[in-house]
C-alpha cells in the first residue's frame, strides 16, 4: 500500500488522514471540499509520492474524522483551525497546501490566519472569497436581505435524502456529472471508493448542511448559523483579506473548464437557476443577480498580485475535481507550479 490511514489527537478534534510520498521531499497538504473526504485525493497522492511528502487530513464532519458541529459563525475558521491544530500534531511547521472547493475557501482562511507557514498555495475550483450564493458583482455586494439564496437550505435535497437514507445512486449521478464532466466515467472500483467518501457526509445538527431561516423575498430561503454549508454564506464568509496577508505565498489558481458548480454560471447558485428558468418566481438580474464566483476570485486575486504577490489561473479540461478527469493535466501544472 503507498499510503498509511493514521489518526492524529490534536487539541482540537481527532483527525483522520492520509499519509504518503517521500520523507524529506516538499510537503503537500490536501484539503477536501464539501460532501466528500480525503479518499478523493488518493490518486493524486499514488501519482505524486515520489515528489512530494503528503497529508490528506478528513475535516470535522467528514471522512473518519471526529464528527463535531461546526460554528458557521464563524466562517471558516473553525476548519482553519482545524488544520493548524493538526498541523502542529504532526508537526508541520512549513508546508504547502492545496484547497480543493470548500477546501480552497479553508487554503484561503489558513493562509489569512497563518501566512507564515505557508510555502505555495494551491486553490483548485475554490469557492468564491465572497462565500457561495447572495452575493453579486466583481467585489462581492451583498444582496439583502443578508444571507438569502445561501447557506443549509439551498443544499441539494435530494443529497440530503440520499446521504439519509444510505442511497448510492444519485450519489454516484452526482459524481459522474459535477465532481467529473461528462462523458468522463471514473472506473468502477474508485468510483465506489467515491460514492464511500460522499457518504460519510455527517447529516444533523450543526454539521451537514446546515440550519437555514425563512426570508421574505425569492427565494424566500436564507442562511443560518451553523454547519457546514452556512459556513460559505456571505453572512459569514469573507476571504477577502487574502490580498492584504503579509507573506503571500505564491498562488496557483487551477479549474476545469467544465466545472458547473464553481462557475459565473453556476447551477448550484439559485439566482442563476431563476435566471434560466429552472426555479420559478425569479425576480430578474436588477434585484437577484447570479454570482460571478469567477470573476470575484478574480478580483481579488488581482488585488494579492497588485499588493505584491503572484498568482497564475491555469484552465484545464475537466470537471469540478479536474483532479479525476484530467489527472495528466492536472499533475504537469501543479508540478511546473511547484518547481518555480
Amino acid at each position: 500500500m503507498f499510503f498509511e490511514t493514521k489518526i492524529a489527537e490534536t487539541s482540537r478534534l481527532t483527525v483522520a488522514y492520509h499519509h504518503a510520498g517521500t520523507s524529506g521531499k516538499p510537503r503537500l497538504m490536501l484539503i477536501h471540499g464539501n460532501a466528500s473526504s480525503s479518499l478523493f485525493y488518493l490518486p493524486l497522492m499514488k501519482r505524486l509520492e515520489e515528489k512530494f511528502e503528503m497529508v490528506a487530513p478528513d475535516m470535522r464532519c467528514f471522512g473518519e474524522s471526529e464528527p463535531l458541529p461546526v460554528d458557521a459563525k464563524r466562517g471558516m475558521r473553525d476548519f482553519s483551525d482545524d488544520v493548524d491544530a493538526f498541523a502542529q500534531t504532526i508537526g508541520w511547521d512549513s508546508f504547502s497546501i492545496l484547497g480543493w472547493s470548500m477546501g480552497g475557501g479553508i487554503a484561503m482562511q489558513y493562509a489569512i490566519d497563518h501566512s507564515d507557514k505557508l510555502e505555495k498555495i494551491i486553490l483548485q475550483a475554490p469557492l468564491s472569497p465572497f462565500g457561495f450564493g447572495g452575493t453579486y458583482d466583481e467585489d462581492g455586494k451583498k444582496l439583502e436581505p443578508l444571507g438569502i439564496g445561501s447557506g443549509g437550505g439551498c443544499a441539494n435535497a435530494q443529497l440530503i435524502s440520499s446521504l439519509l437514507d444510505g442511497k448510492r445512486d444519485f450519489i454516484a449521478q452526482t459524481i459522474d456529472g459535477v465532481y467529473v464532466a461528462p462523458p468522463y466515467q471514473i472506473e468502477p472500483e474508485l468510483k465506489e471508493m467515491f460514492i464511500d467518501s460522499v457518504m460519510t457526509t455527517r447529516v444533523g445538527e450543526g454539521m451537514y448542511p446546515g440550519s437555514k431561516t425563512a426570508a421574505p423575498v425569492w427565494p424566500f430561503i436564507a442562511a443560518g448559523d451553523d454547519g457546514v454549508c452556512n459556513t460559505m454564506a456571505p453572512n459569514f464568509c469573507d476571504l477577502s483579506g487574502l490580498a492584504d496577508i503579509e507573506n503571500k505565498p505564491d498562488i496557483l489558481w487551477i479549474r476545469g473548464a467544465q466545472d458547473i458548480m464553481v462557475s459565473d454560471t453556476s447551477l448550484c447558485d439559485l439566482a442563476y437557476l431563476g435566471q434560466i428558468g429552472a426555479v420559478p418566481g425569479w425576480p430578474g438580474a436588477d434585484v437577484c443577480p447570479p454570482q460571478p464566483m469567477l470573476k470575484q476570485t478574480r478580483f481579488v486575486l488581482d488585488k494579492y498580485k497588485a499588493n505584491g504577490g503572484f498568482y497564475q489561473e491555469t484552465v484545464i479540461n475537466g470537471g469540478h475535481g479536474c483532479m479525476l478527469d484530467n489527472e495528466d493535466a492536472f499533475v504537469k501544472e501543479l508540478l511546473e507550479f511547484m518547481e518555480k
